[in-house]
């Protein structure tokens, strides 16, 4: 963040979330405007009643109001006039919200609070920013950008106007994950890992991935007797206890054979990363932005029916690169992926280079950049209130509240 610290007043409101891919950034976002001299309590999350960001905000020590409302799909259906009405509901309360707290700017992160927090943030004159981590935006953020005063893109030729390329903001302890060879060995050493193992992460995200899982499930059976291999399986908290109970039936010992882990969350992710060589993961935005943060090789399985497929565009262009091996979901079978590790794993000079070509795509300073274009942003629609209300003066009439 450029320029000496100060204390900035002036409020932010932060919208959208749903998943843990879409409160990442936004936290990454809140945290760098912190950095920038910016009061914590200045900025206030607006999410939904449905999404992570309920338990995510507070635990990261920001305020955050809740929106009742659900997606809209495309088809009339009675679920999707009840989801209208709680839109039209949502954006009330968050005009009232809005006009009450009278923020200086709206960042608006994707997931379904940024559309009413946004909708109502135009007639209050208030500008929005929207920030887009997916190489292909979806129908919020395609929404919210005919109108927003800019878009953040983590990507050159991000199909949204008045684009500008951040880079997609990571969590500052992904930042801080230490891919040295002494920071490997430290990381492995708090897991408990052999440090001449092959180590591969496997993980769906926070719900987890069915298809990866029981590709993981039986990768463990095929590779049961390989002393040179670890897997760290995240299975996500809806599949963890099947997967338990499948896994014990296989009665594995890393001292025969495969060290392999299996947990239904992860809290200490950031030393996982730090000490895993491989990651097989699926391909949202979030995942793909660490990845290239961190400077990790991939085996990427796009979730098939993805919104605008986005997340196979965003696999495909790390794949491009030299940083990733896309495999398609319904090829993700316990053989295919077998054939991958076990390859990968024989040709560590590989696995460097496509470590080092996900490294040239991270932009480490991402959180920041969105933060600079947010007070930009900010600051030009201060000084258009600022002339508003001088015109309105000269005019002979009551300057507006929160002009000055």
């Amino acid at each position: 963040m450029s320029g000496p610290q100060r204390s900035r007043r002036y409020d932010v409101v932060v919208s959208g979330g749903g998943t843990a891919g879409h409160v990442a950034p936004a936290l990454a976002v809140a945290e760098a405007l912190v950095d920038a001299g910016h009061e914590r309590s200045a900025i206030h999350f607006v999410g939904s009643s449905r999404g992570m960001e309920a338990r995510l905000v507070p635990e990261a020590g920001f305020e955050v109001s809740l929106l009742p409302g659900r997606g809209i799909k495309r088809r009339l259906t009675l679920e999707n006039a009840l989801a209208v009405a709680e839109l039209a509901t949502a954006t009330l309360r968050a005009f009232a919200l809005l006009a009450r707290r009278r923020p200086s700017v709206v960042v608006a992160v994707a997931g379904y609070a940024s559309v009413p927090c946004a909708l109502a943030a135009r007639p209050l004159g208030i500008p929005v920013v929207v920030v887009n981590i997916d190489a292909v935006p979806g129908a919020a953020n395609r929404l919210v950008g005919r109108f927003a005063a800019a878009s953040a893109v983590a990507l050159p030729g991000t199909p949204l106007p008045r684009a500008v390329v951040t880079g997609a903001p990571v969590r500052p302890e992904v930042l801080a994950i230490d891919r040295s060879d002494s920071g490997r060995a430290a990381a492995r050493a708090k897991l408990g890992i052999d440090p001449d193992r092959f180590l591969v992460l496997v993980t769906g995200g926070s719900l987890g991935a069915r298809s990866l899982n029981e590709a993981a499930l039986g990768v463990a059976r095929l590779l049961s007797l390989r002393r040179d291999l670890a897997i760290y399986h995240v299975a996500g908290a809806r599949d963890h206890d099947a997967m338990a109970a499948r896994l014990a039936e296989l009665a594995l010992s890393a001292e025969r054979g495969l060290d392999y882990r299996l947990v239904g969350y992860e809290p200490a992710m950031a030393e996982v990363l730090a000490a895993c060589d491989l990651v097989v993961a699926r391909a949202g935005a979030s995942t793909v932005a660490e990845l290239t943060v961190v400077g990790l090789a991939a085996v990427l399985v796009p979730l098939p029916g993805a919104p605008s497929d986005h997340q196979r565009r965003n696999a495909e262009l790390l794949e491009e690169r030299g940083a990733a091996t896309v495999l398609d979901d319904a090829m993700c079978t316990p053989e295919r992926l077998v054939e991958l590790i076990t390859s990968l794993a024989a040709d560590p000079a590989r696995v460097a280079a496509m470590a080092a070509a996900a490294a040239n795509l991270g932009r480490r300073d991402a959180a920041a950049r969105v933060a600079d274009l947010v007070e930009e942003v900010a600051a030009r629609g201060s000084r258009r209130r600022r002339l508003d209300a001088l015109v309105r003066v000269l005019r002979g009439r009551p300057a507006a509240r929160g002009a000055s």
